[in-house]
Formats: C-alpha cells, structure tokens, sequence
C-alpha cells in the first residue's frame, strides 16, 4: 500500500482562529500534533505575507501558506530543499491599482473607499486588528481592501465591471479586496503541482473554510470542510461531501478535522 500524505488547506480568520480574538489557543495542543504526526498544514489566507510570518512566529511554528487570496506561495522549501521558497502568481499591488484606475468607469469608481485610506482607528474598526497587527495587514503586495458604498445591485454592477477588466473581488469576512484574477483554489492547486515533484506519496487534502472566498478550495479538496459562520449563509454550498462544524471556530476547526480524519 502506497504512503498517503495527507495535506490541510486551511483559511485562518474564523475558521481557525477566533473570529474576535484571532487566536486559536483552545485548539494549540491539538494543532501541533497533527503537525507532529506528519500532517502538513498550510494556511491558505487573505492575510499578508507579513501577517502569516508573524503567526508562524506567535505559535513557535514554521508552516508553508498561501497570502493574498491565493497571491503567492511561501516556504515550501520547508516541506522539501529543492522547492522553491517563493512562488508569485499575481500582478503586484502597483498594476492591480494601474488597471483599476484606467478601466473602472468614474460613477463606480466613486462608490469605493480604499481602507487604507482612512485613519487608522477607523481601520483597526474594520479590520478588528489593534495597531501593530494593522501595520502587518497594511504591507499588501497583490491585493487592494475596499468598502463598497453603493447598493446590492450596484455591487453586482461592480463585480461584473472588475471581472471583465482582467481583475476579481475577493470577498471574505469583514472586506471586499481588488485581487488579479487569482484565488484559494487556483492557489491550492498551484501549490499541490509544486509539491508533486518532490513529495511521491498519494496526497489526500483536506480544506478548511468558512466564507464565501473559501468555497471554490473547498470544492477542489478531497474532503471539504466548512467551519460555522453565523454571518454566512451554507445554503449557498452545493457541496456533496461537505463536512460542517457546529461549533465557531477554533473549536469548529478541529471538530471537522477530527471528522475528516477519520473519513480518511
């Protein structure tokens, strides 16, 4: 029988960590023994290069991830030498803004608010970040975090008008972020082809979400997971084998992992 490497694609905000405190203390223990046994586990986020280095930091951990929505690969050279450390994907923040600026017509244009425009105590509203963690959210190389100030149907509007300029909308828990055409999934499967070339195992993934941003991972992972979101609405996942938490997360997280694994 052929070794199987099993691989969890893992959204942070909400999904594994507290969607308050962004924490995941509760769970830690459990955390790093599925990491101790051999499970890989890579944080596949909307969250900066810098945020996710500092969350390898606080948790004394080295795990490869994912940022921007699917932007850029990181670190898996740690899974193998002879990977790469860097892998980019997307258009960097300067032409994401170029294409934005010049193809978006002015009446849309004018419904937009650049978060990082505002000061900051209205940012670490609205990112629910206190200040040091709000300079890590600010050093953004791929993606652009707006608020959207007209109505749903203009909202629509919008997202159809950037899809058919070359760019997307990613929308996750508290913002809306001006990304290049990339996402968790495209990303995931990126990362999956990289690994491919060193790691021989049979890889069995499992993806762990909890927004509307996560579900075309969770559509692409063997074994699909969704943490519960009381501000997300699961009537919108048509999934066959989803698994669902009851709990919010972090302790949803391991709920579904623990239910994963012993699908596995």
């Amino acid at each position: 029988m052929s070794k199987k490497q099993i691989i969890i694609f893992t959204d942070l905000d909400g999904t594994l960590l507290d969607v308050d405190t962004f924490k995941l203390d509760i769970i830690e223990d459990y955390f790093k023994k599925l990491i101790s046994n051999g499970i890989i586990i890579i944080p596949n986020s909307s969250k900066t290069e810098s945020e996710l280095l500092d969350f390898n930091r606080q948790y004394n951990i080295k795990l490869s991830f994912i940022s921007e929505n699917g932007s850029s690969i990181h670190g898996l050279n740690l899974l193998h030498k002879n990977l790469p450390d860097k892998f980019v994907i997307s258009k960097h923040i300067s032409e994401i803004l170029n294409i934005y600026k010049k193809k978006t017509p002015i009446d849309l244009q004018k419904k937009v608010t650049f978060i990082s425009s505002l000061n900051s105590k209205d940012q670490e509203k609205i990112f629910g970040l206190p200040n040091d963690k709000l300079l890590l959210a600010n050093q953004r190389m791929h993606s652009i975090p707006i608020l959207f100030n007209g109505t749903k149907n203009e909202k629509i509007i919008f997202t159809k008008t950037i899809d058919k300029i070359g760019l997307s909308i990613q929308s996750g828990g508290r913002i809306m972020n001006i990304c290049d055409k990339t996402d968790k999934s495209n990303a995931m499967i990126k990362t999956l082809e990289i690994i491919k070339k060193q790691i021989k195992h049979e890889i069995i993934t499992i993806g762990v979400g909890d927004n509307l941003n996560d579900i075309e991972m969770l559509k692409n992972s063997d074994f699909p997971c969704l943490v519960k979101n009381k501000n997300f609405d699961n009537s919108m996942i048509n999934i066959g084998n989803l698994i669902m938490s009851t709990e919010p997360s972090p302790k949803g997280w391991a709920d579904v992992i623990k239910m994963a694994l012993q699908k596995i």
